[in-house]
């Protein structure tokens, strides 16, 4: 039994669409051929040359990682580069790696929401709800150079739709202008009124690439002025965004909130630790899997308990215990973010079952191995 990438794609972009990811991410298809079978599927936080070890021996052709293989600036995949080794190990034997990062972040479920069930907490509200950041646009272009237009547009980011790309919608109809002294018109004269067969296209594109569609617009339209409309989208699905809120059954102490979460998500150097009364009750916990410091002010005004995130530092940590009651309790990034492996498989057997296998890796990728036991105390 198999099932071919492109199939397993389809899913993975339902559950997590491209669209939710944050502008400077980089997520989706890796390497791979999008028409291969695939046989056998991991899942992992991160691509690492001991997980496509462990993958040999498991009959899986496709790593599904949470992290990107490539996500700062890259200019070489060369083999002799640690990320260009793993790629090409893969590309020859036939593998493939898909990325699901911030986008798994947003979507719902995500990250946060299997964090949030790892932990024992029933999830009410989104913690950063995520709005629109998709515009349509609208632009009148003359019949002969519509496709040109569309072409330009396609190559600056417009046009993709889940896995479609290329999408776009026109009608033909008949525009009309008078051109004035001072400008410099393709088509018409000075003070006459010109009827032209225009093209009404319309296209969908994320919100940032707003500038690059202007320019690549004006670049290929042939008039001196386009008219082009563009119009905000209505907002990205209810309960998509970072983090989450939650509630525990009951009311507990921090410090055995804090045992909580320690027995809940694997075990590692970092350890879990946490900042504030260990006698506070707590049972309205915000979460966000994976570095969440960003979010403390927005941990504030939520009115929670306590927050659980990983890579806390020390100047906002501080910052935050000394204006604000709300407990911090800081894990490892990985194992904030290892729940969602188990959420991300789920997903591909609840739609392939027993024609596509899919495991977890047991590789612990967290890059911190080793810790100094804490030293006794002194007779």
């Amino acid at each position: 039994m198999s099932v071919r990438l492109t199939d397993i794609i389809g899913v993975l972009d339902d559950a997590y669409p491209p669209a939710l990811a944050e502008s400077w991410d980089s997520v989706g298809l890796v390497c791979g051929d999008p028409d291969q079978r695939i046989d056998g599927v991991t899942v992992a936080v991160d691509a690492t040359t001991a997980v496509l070890d462990e993958m040999d021996g498991a009959a899986s052709q496709l790593l599904l990682a949470h992290h990107p293989l490539l996500l700062r600036g890259v200019d070489t995949v060369a083999a002799s580069t640690p990320k260009g080794a793993l790629i090409h190990r893969l590309i020859r034997s036939g593998g493939a790696l898909f990325t699901a990062h911030t986008n798994a972040d947003s979507a719902s479920p995500g990250v946060s929401d299997a964090l949030a069930e790892a932990l024992g907490l029933t999830v009410t509200s989104v913690l950063a709800p995520q709005f629109a950041d998709y515009d349509k646009w609208v632009v009148f272009v003359p019949t002969e150079s519509a496709d040109a237009l569309r072409r330009a547009m396609f190559d600056a980011g417009a046009g993709h739709i889940g896995a479609y790309s290329d999408c776009s919608w026109h009608v033909t109809g008949t525009g009309q202008f008078r051109p004035l002294e001072g400008s410099d018109p393709t088509i018409g004269a000075h003070g006459v009124v010109e009827q032209v067969v225009e093209d009404r296209v319309e296209m969908v594109a994320p919100s940032r690439l707003r500038c690059e569609l202007f320019a690549a617009i004006n670049a290929a339209h042939p008039y001196e002025v386009p008219a082009i409309d563009v119009l905000p989208m209505a907002p990205a699905p209810a309960g998509t965004g970072l983090g989450r809120v939650g509630v525990l059954p009951a009311p507990e102490p921090l410090r055995d909130f804090v045992a909580r979460v320690g027995a809940a998500l694997p075990e590692t150097v970092w350890g879990t630790r946490a900042a504030g009364d260990p006698d506070a009750l707590i049972q309205t916990v915000a979460v966000c899997g994976g570095a969440g410091d960003s979010m403390l002010s927005t941990v504030v005004r939520s009115g929670v308990d306590a927050y659980v995130t990983a890579d806390l530092r020390h100047h906002p940590a501080d910052e935050h215990v000394r204006a604000s009651s709300v407990a911090l309790v800081d894990v490892a990034h990985w194992a904030s973010e290892f729940p969602w492996c188990a959420q991300a498989a789920r997903v591909l057997d609840n739609e392939f079952g027993a024609k596509l296998p899919i495991r977890i890796s047991p590789v612990r990728t967290d890059p911190w191995t080793l810790g100094c036991p804490e030293k006794e105390e002194q007779e």
